[in-house]
């Protein structure tokens, strides 16, 4: 049975627990990239706006059960009071009988934060009586938290089959809506951009898109297992070994399917992977001994840039060099732009990626920015988020 929206639940007069991903980046106390918290927005708007009284649950950072102050949402409840214009409280607790009595004192307009989930090691262990304690704040649930769909932790199964009203929330609809025509029949050519550091990150991703896609662009550190598993000199580079194996079955599969797999054709590369290192532009595909591979070079945007000038669906997860460092960022930051002037339906998962994509400028001009990084990889590679699963029935 299809999970009901948050608009198909009755939450007039009702608690209202929303599970969000509220897991910013905070530094010194001050948040510095609100994107996350600005996606959660609708479901919380939409819930005061129809008399419901909003119990908002994350998790932030890893404290691995331990209260730790630097992980406090004490300044996403000053973001959530300043954006929304509601009386906005954060409780001490995310469960007890005080956080209890914080829930059923909620007037309209007030919106009640519980502190770190993770503050909690029962959290991630998806324990029953944490479960218990969390399903007792409220009367309807709310998943909005796709980042955290692939995680069968207590707030986002656990607690679920102790709440009657259960809902899915408007951006975990949209992450799904945006992903699924990706497995289904998407609009050809379909490309694959890839990046990042290591294949066994995405293999499960491109054994399940290699029969769907036209094209497979490799770039970032993983290109230079791909590259020494053709036997091709990589100098210096970061190298997995123990992956070459698995790199030739997927230039094998690649073949076997007529899939355009293309790795980088020229490398920018340096003696140290750090801003002020000597560098250069390579000619060809290998690269000397004493040198790494840290971008990928112009000869190789232009060859992806042409098939995704040409696509009309494309995916992209995994910056294509150390994006970080100003030098080394141009091969990344030049495809986000190709990707978002190509016209494609085009979609941009992990948080990398789209910090590239927010460094290019061109973020308003890609068709859907995933929140979830992981969750988006483990839903392309075709396996079953619990996160979702629970929502069913």
């Amino acid at each position: 049975m299809a999970s009901r929206t948050l608009e198909e639940v009755p939450v007039t007069g009702k608690r209202v627990f929303i599970r969000a991903d509220l897991n910013v980046p905070i530094r010194d106390g001050r948040i510095t990239d609100t994107t996350r918290i600005d996606e959660a927005l609708q479901s919380i708007k939409w819930v005061i706006a129809n008399g419901g009284r909003p119990i908002v649950a994350s998790h932030l950072g890893r404290p691995k059960g331990k209260r730790i102050a630097a992980l406090s949402l004490a300044p996403v409840a000053e973001y959530l009071a300043e954006v929304l214009h509601v009386r906005v409280i954060l409780a001490n607790d995310c469960i007890g009988d005080e956080a209890l009595a914080q829930t059923r004192a909620l007037g309209p307009h007030d919106l009640l934060l519980l502190e770190n989930l993770r503050f909690h090691e029962q959290e991630e262990e998806n324990d029953a009586e944490f479960s218990q304690a969390l399903a007792s704040l409220c009367d309807v649930y709310v998943n909005d938290a796709f980042g955290t769909a692939h995680r069968a932790h207590a707030s986002t199964v656990g607690m679920v089959r102790f709440v009657a009203d259960r809902a899915i929330g408007p951006l975990m609809q949209k992450e799904v809506a945006a992903l699924s025509p990706l497995l289904g029949s998407p609009a050809r050519p379909f490309v694959v951009v890839l990046g990042g550091a290591k294949v066994s990150d995405k293999i499960g991703v491109i054994r399940n898109l290699l029969p769907r896609c036209d094209s497979l662009l490799i770039g970032g550190a993983m290109a230079y297992t791909f590259l020494a598993a053709q036997g091709v000199e990589v100098g210096d580079s970061y190298v997995v070994t123990d992956e070459i194996g698995v790199e030739r079955e997927v230039l094998t599969e690649a073949a076997r399917r007529k899939v355009d797999l293309v790795l980088p054709a020229d490398h920018v590369i340096a003696v140290d992977i750090v801003a002020n290192a000597a560098h250069q532009t390579t000619s060809g595909p290998a690269i000397p001994l004493g040198w790494k591979g840290v971008d990928i070079g112009p000869a190789t945007v232009r060859r992806f840039g042409d098939r995704i000038a040409h696509a009309k669906t494309i995916f992209w997860n995994g910056p294509l060099g150390v994006f970080e460092i100003e030098p080394f960022a141009r091969g990344t930051l030049a495809i986000a732009t190709e990707i978002a002037r190509s016209g494609a339906f085009s979609v941009v998962g992990g948080g990398d990626s789209v910090a590239a994509l927010m460094q290019s400028g061109h973020a308003e001009e890609i068709s859907h920015i995933s929140t979830g990084g992981g969750a988006a990889l483990e839903f392309l590679e075709g396996r079953e988020l619990p996160g979702l699963k629970a929502l069913e029935g």
